[in-house]
C-alpha cells in the first residue's frame, strides 16, 4: 500500500524572513511547502502544482492578500486559505472571512498554532461528512454530497469553502431544526476554534449568496432570530 502523500501548503509573504521560518517549522510536520513573495508567484505556483491549503498574509504591495483571496473565490478557487493579519483587529478578521478566507491568525503567532490551524481546514477539506458517510440531501434544487464535498443547483457545481460547506453540513444534518451559532461552531469547526457569532454571520451570509438566496428574503437559510440559523427542509436520498 502506498503512503499517502504529504499535504501541499503555498505560503505567500512579502517577508522572506518570515516566509523561510514557516517553511523549516511546518516542514518538521511533513508538510510539502512551497513559498512565494506574492499574488503573481502564487499564480505560478497554482499553474504548476495545486495546493491543500494557502497560508496568506494580509498586508503586502501591490496586491494584499484580500484581493488576492477575493480573486482566487470569484474564479472559483476554493483552495482552504488561511489569512495572517498584522493585527488582531476584529474588522480585519471578519473581512478576511467575507473575501472568502477559511480562517485567520494574527502575528506574532506561535507557530503550532499554525499546524493546529491548518490541520482543521485540511480535515474539513478533507471530507469528514456530517450527515453520514456518502450521503446526499437534497433541497429543491440542490444536491448536497457529503463524501465528495461537492454542493450542485440542478447538476452545476457551486464553489464552496471548506468553511461554508461545512457549516451546510451541519444545518442538512439537522435539517428543520434551529442551530445556535455556539451549537455550528461546534459542530462545524470544533468547539476550540477561535470564532466569534459574527463571524458565523458572515459564513451564512457568503454561504447564502454562494447558493443565489435572496439575502432579505432566503429560501433555504433562515434566520431564526434569537437562536441562530436552520435549513428549511431536506431529504436523504
Amino acid at each position: 500500500m502506498s503512503e499517502q502523500r504529504p499535504w501541499r501548503i503555498i505560503v505567500v509573504d512579502d517577508d522572506p524572513e518570515l516566509r523561510a521560518l514557516i517553511q523549516r517549522f511546518l516542514s518538521q510536520y511533513d508538510f510539502a511547502v512551497r513559498t512565494v513573495a506574492d499574488g503573481a508567484g502564487l499564480d505560478v505556483a497554482l499553474t504548476r502544482d495545486p495546493a491543500d491549503a494557502i497560508v496568506l498574509d494580509l498586508m503586502m504591495p501591490r496586491e494584499d492578500g484580500l484581493a488576492i483571496c477575493r480573486r482566487l473565490r470569484a474564479a472559483g478557487d476554493t483552495t482552504p486559505i488561511i489569512m495572517l493579519t498584522a493585527r488582531g483587529d476584529a474588522v480585519d478578521r471578519i473581512v478576511g472571512l467575507e473575501m472568502g478566507a477559511d480562517d485567520y491568525l494574527a502575528k506574532p503567532f506561535e507557530p503550532r498554532e499554525l499546524v493546529a490551524r491548518l490541520n482543521a481546514v485540511l480535515r474539513r477539506a478533507g471530507g469528514q461528512a456530517q450527515a453520514g458517510p456518502g450521503a446526499v440531501i437534497k433541497f429543491g434544487a440542490y444536491a448536497l454530497d457529503t463524501g465528495r464535498m461537492t454542493l450542485t443547483r440542478d447538476g452545476a457545481p457551486l464553489p464552496l469553502s471548506s468553511r461554508e460547506f461545512a457549516l451546510l453540513a451541519v444545518l442538512a444534518a439537522s435539517a428543520g431544526r434551529p442551530l445556535s451559532r455556539a451549537q455550528l461552531i461546534d459542530r462545524a469547526l470544533g468547539r476550540d476554534a477561535d470564532v466569534t457569532d459574527r463571524a458565523i454571520d458572515v459564513q451564512v451570509a457568503r454561504l447564502r449568496k454562494a447558493m443565489g438566496e435572496d439575502p432579505d428574503d432566503p429560501t433555504w437559510i433562515k434566520t431564526v432570530w434569537g437562536v441562530g440559523y436552520v435549513l428549511a427542509e431536506a431529504a436523504p436520498c
